[in-house]
């Protein structure tokens, strides 16, 4: 943590306008937000970049893709802990919320064993230790239709400070894979099932889900108010997803798969998440809802990375030129997952705030990074 910084003659991107000015960083706090083109002595001087608050990521697999580089192939946590951290403060993310899975499936082919409690720790202890160059912080993806996912839910306790639990249900069929043909294409490719194999897959998750999704489900909403996470949905695809949802106490819906689901979180006050990635490529790569439909509806909060790390201030800058209007695209990065996931603390350009902030050029409306600042450290 450095122990002041300054970012002059820059536009401030601010909740409701853009405003030329500079931004003051002492002890990593942000402590003054002034107009005007002066440069101070010791200043940055942005020469008429953007500055904008850190991006706060709500749900990435990217740690994953670290610690498996490829099917099979087991990395060591550590390394990859330092790496996927770097990655993101290269992208402008100066919050994340790293997705660890729960639950697990030990009676197929297709099973998988457990991992989150002792990843964890390894990230814990990191963060103790002072590797990181942002803040980490612990996404729970509760399977639900799983054998283990209540035993693995209970080996963490409200020391770990677990920020969010989404309730996630991959049953063919439904949900992410209404279309089964996309699953096959997704499992075939990254675990190599032949067609026996895909079969024997499907139907193993249609048991688990008729043995354990429901009490499972019901469990893990438990478990998220014991821990103190927020809550989250995943998939919704009807309005009676949503009702349910609801009635769980979701805080907000990762990737509605319909305009239908939407529109219903809307109507309950359930802020609506898409992907980043969905964003770029113009549509859904498991054939579900486009992104921008929704956001052309008005039916888009909070954007995340997903799969793709620096897809997400890219999307920013797409949903800046889609809306004309780049404070309500920053919001969807910064101030509103930070508010979904209980962070007062960080997404704004304000005095009392943490001082996570992107110097970005953006020229032909595709965002460069000039320097990132972490707790008013540079990182990247």
């Amino acid at each position: 943590m450095a122990d002041s910084v300054c970012l002059a003659n820059a536009q401030l991107v601010l909740p409701d306008r853009v405003l030329l000015g500079a931004v003051e960083i002492t002890d990593g706090v942000i402590t003054a937000v002034t107009e005007g083109d002066r440069v101070p002595g010791g200043a940055v001087d942005c020469g008429g970049d953007y500055v904008l608050p850190g991006l706060v990521e709500l749900h990435t697999d990217n740690l994953e893709r670290h610690i498996e580089p490829r099917p099979g192939v087991g990395w060591p946590h550590l390394p990859a802990l330092i790496a996927h951290d770097a990655e993101l403060a290269s992208t402008g993310i100066t919050t994340v919320f790293d997705a660890l899975r729960v639950g697990s499936i030990h009676n197929s082919k297709s099973g998988y064993k457990p991992y989150a409690r002792g990843l964890a720790d390894e990230l814990l202890r990191a963060r103790a230790d002072g590797m990181f160059k942002i803040s980490h912080l612990i996404h729970l993806r509760a399977e639900i239709c799983s054998e283990t996912l209540l035993e693995e839910l209970a080996a963490f306790g409200p020391a770990d400070r677990i920020g969010i639990v989404s309730l996630m249900d991959h049953t063919p069929g439904q949900r992410q894979f209404r279309d089964v043909s996309a699953l096959r294409t997704y499992v075939s490719k990254k675990r190599g099932m032949t067609e026996a194999d895909f079969i024997e897959h499907m139907a193993n998750l249609k048991e688990l889900q008729r043995l354990y999704g429901t009490k499972h489900e019901a469990g893990a909403v438990v478990e998220a108010a014991r821990l103190g996470a927020a809550l989250a949905s995943h998939d919704d695809t009807t309005a009676a997803h949503v009702e349910t949802s609801k009635d769980n106490g979701v805080q907000f819906a990762e990737f509605p798969t319909t305009v239908e689901a939407a529109e219903a979180c809307r109507a309950h006050g359930i802020a609506v998440m898409m992907g980043a990635p969905n964003i770029i490529r113009g549509g859904s790569h498991s054939g579900n809802v486009s992104a921008l439909e929704l956001a052309e509806a008005g039916l888009l909060d909070i954007v995340s990375s997903d799969y793709v790390p620096s897809a997400l201030l890219l999307s920013t800058f797409r949903l800046a030129a889609l809306w004309q209007d780049l404070p309500r695209a920053v919001a969807c990065v910064t101030r509103t997952p930070a508010r979904a996931a209980r962070l007062a603390d960080r997404g704004g350009l304000e005095p009392g705030l943490r001082g996570d902030v992107l110097r970005v050029q953006a020229p032909g409306g595709t965002p460069l990074i000039r320097g990132v600042w972490s707790r008013g450290a540079r990182v990247s």
